[in-house]
C-alpha cells in the first residue's frame, strides 16, 4: 500500500462535488432538510484520528515497541478516512455551491447552508487528521540504520 497522493484526494473530491451537485440540481426540492449537525460525525472521527496520531507518534519517538499490524491498520484507516473526507468535502462544497445563490429565494436553503458549512469544516478536518495520522505512522528516518550501526560492546 502506498501513502495517499494529492491527486487521489483531488479525484475523490471532484467526483463527490460533481455527483452531489447534479443530485442537488435534480432533486433538491424533494429531499428533506439537511440536519445542522450532519457533518459532525466526520469531526468526531477526525478528533479520534488526531489523538491516535499523537499516541503513535509519541510511542515511535520514545522507541516503544508497536505491533506492526496496529500501525498498518492505522495507515489503512488514515487512507480510507482521507479519501472519504475528500469525497465528503466535495459533497458539502456542492451543497454550498448550490444553496448559496438560492439563499434569498428558498427558505430551506438558508438552513441547509449552515449544515453545509458545518459539513465542509468537519470533512476538511477529517482529511487533515487522516493525513497527519498517515504521516505519524511512517518509519522514522534512519531509525533502524542508526541502531544497527551502534557497536554492541
Amino acid at each position: 500500500m502506498h501513502f495517499t497522493r494529492p491527486r487521489e484526494l483531488a479525484v475523490a473530491g471532484l467526483l463527490g462535488l460533481v455527483l452531489a451537485y447534479l443530485l442537488f440540481q435534480l432533486a433538491y426540492g424533494s429531499i428533506p432538510a439537511l440536519p445542522l449537525f450532519a457533518g459532525i460525525t466526520l469531526l468526531v472521527l477526525a478528533l479520534c484520528e488526531f489523538v491516535l496520531a499523537f499516541i503513535i507518534r509519541s510511542r515511535i519517538k520514545e522507541g516503544r515497541v508497536l505491533a506492526a499490524i496496529s500501525v498498518a491498520r492505522s495507515v489503512a484507516l488514515a487512507k480510507a478516512s482521507s479519501l472519504a473526507g475528500s469525497a465528503m468535502t466535495g459533497v458539502w462544497l456542492a451543497a454550498f455551491a448550490y444553496l448559496f445563490p438560492r439563499r434569498d429565494e428558498l427558505l430551506a436553503a438558508s438552513g441547509d447552508l449552515r449544515s453545509a458549512t458545518v459539513g465542509i469544516v468537519s470533512s476538511v478536518a477529517l482529511v487533515a487528521a487522516a493525513l497527519w495520522l498517515e504521516h505519524c505512522c511512517r518509519t522514522p528516518e534512519g531509525g533502524d540504520r542508526e541502531r544497527d550501526a551502534e557497536p554492541t560492546g
